[in-house]
């Protein structure tokens, strides 16, 4: 993998994985609050969980590949947990030039 194809891969999979925990965090609501059904859990359950195990997956090959330091490492992978922190750090890291754009990534 390159930095050319690292970065995307890290933006769409932070992404995707915000939103996984979105529509699990609406499906424990409507399970919790209003206790009318549980088939939000049952369906964001699964998919945030292979979501999850992407993100971690790629945040360490793009850590490898971008040559992030250990402590951008752990940010990234702790990202991974409060929800929606990872497209908080995505931003974070493409601001102060750790996850470059596309235009600026070498050939």
């Amino acid at each position: 993998m390159t930095p050319r194809t690292a970065a995307p891969l890290f933006r769409i999979v932070a992404v995707a994985e915000a939103l996984s925990w979105l529509g699990l965090l609406i499906g424990m609501y409507v399970k919790y609050v209003p206790q009318t059904t549980e088939l939000g859990v049952k369906i964001f359950g699964p998919i945030h969980g292979g979501v999850f195990v992407a993100y971690v997956v790629v945040a360490l090959i793009a850590s490898r590949v971008l040559r992030w330091t250990a402590g951008t490492t752990l940010l990234a992978l702790a990202a991974s947990i409060p929800p929606l922190a990872t497209v908080w750090f995505e931003r974070w890291a493409s601001r102060s030039g750790r996850l470059p754009e596309d235009d600026a990534v070498p050939a």
